[in-house]
């Protein structure tokens, strides 16, 4: 059936106060806040006891119920326990409009009477704002952005993921100046608060011209093979190039193999002859820059006892 709303307007006037401590003519209880995690479900329950004419449940002047009657649309609200002893309602998969105050208005035979509580919800962080992946030259500085929301408000912190995981700022915002290509790598930002923790990371690429290792002089009887390594440490990856004496070096020679990865080049002969002996210089090669460095090829000879 339906009630009368005239009496829950009259009773719970506009502005009334959570945290006021109601008085003994007014008859208005204030409870301890009710603080809930997002998702979870929530009970409001109001104690009756005396003879009771009228009941209702509101939130910011809305009614959600009224009795045994629904009034609110909301499909996460129900009705939980309607007797002598209690009105009990309950609010499913909770979320921050959820947050506020709510009333119990009861009409008994002898007064009027209003139960009222706060509820908090708390939300787990969650990055909502992140630099990406970025690519740079050596030198350059690099400031690097995590913001989160939640409830309580998260703190956010970035670290060097390496063998020491050491902390390199306890601020939404990490700055490194003049990045040198120690410093390059992954990321991770952490967003924690009282509920839970939300991890993201952005990988920074630093790059760099290459340094070759210095060349070793290899000695290699006639007929025998021979091979000359050069290795290089380059972001982009380098590539590389053969000379001898000025003359550059390429695969199709006769009796020449040359391998290269990003990591280094070999120059293989695999029947050495008098004409290989001599010089040669290995040039890694990338966008910023080249570094070379030289070889000497020469006889081994076996000598009769």
């Amino acid at each position: 059936k339906s009630l009368p709303v005239l009496w829950i307007l009259f009773l719970v006037p506009a502005g009334l106060q959570v945290r006021s401590q109601g008085d003994s003519q007014s008859y208005n209880k204030v409870m301890d806040n009710i603080t809930v995690r997002q998702g979870e479900t929530v009970f409001l329950r109001c104690a009756l006891g005396d003879v009771v004419t009228h009941t209702a449940w509101l939130n910011r002047s809305s009614i959600l119920y009224a009795g045994e009657d629904k009034w609110s649309i909301d499909p996460r609200v129900s009705l939980v326990t309607l007797n002598q002893e209690e009105f009990t309602i309950k609010i499913e998969n909770v979320d921050m409009t959820d947050e506020g105050q709510y009333v119990c208005a009861i009409q008994t035979s002898s007064r009027p009477r209003t139960t009222s509580v706060h509820i908090l919800v708390q939300v787990p962080p969650k990055i909502t704002n992140l630099s990406r992946d970025v690519v740079v030259n050596e030198g350059s500085n690099i400031t690097l952005m995590c913001q989160a929301s939640g409830k309580p408000e998260p703190s956010v912190s970035w670290k060097l993921i390496s063998s020491s995981g050491d902390l390199v700022s306890d601020d939404e915002y990490l700055e490194i100046p003049s990045i040198s290509r120690q410093k390059a790598g992954t990321y991770e930002c952490t967003a924690v608060n009282d509920i839970d923790t939300d991890v993201q990371t952005v990988d920074i690429t630093v790059n760099y011209a290459p340094a070759v290792s210095e060349g070793r002089d290899v000695g290699v009887t006639l007929g025998q093979r021979g091979v000359l390594e050069c290795e290089a440490d380059a972001v982009p990856e380098a590539d590389f190039e053969w000379y001898k004496d000025n003359r550059r070096i390429f695969n199709d020679f006769d009796g020449i193999e040359i391998v290269s990865t990003g990591l280094g080049s070999k120059l293989t002969f695999f029947n050495v002859s008098d004409g290989d002996y001599g010089n040669y210089t290995c040039v890694a090669m990338n966008t910023l820059g080249s570094s070379n460095t030289s070889f000497l090829l020469f006889g081994k000879y076996i000598y009769d006892t």
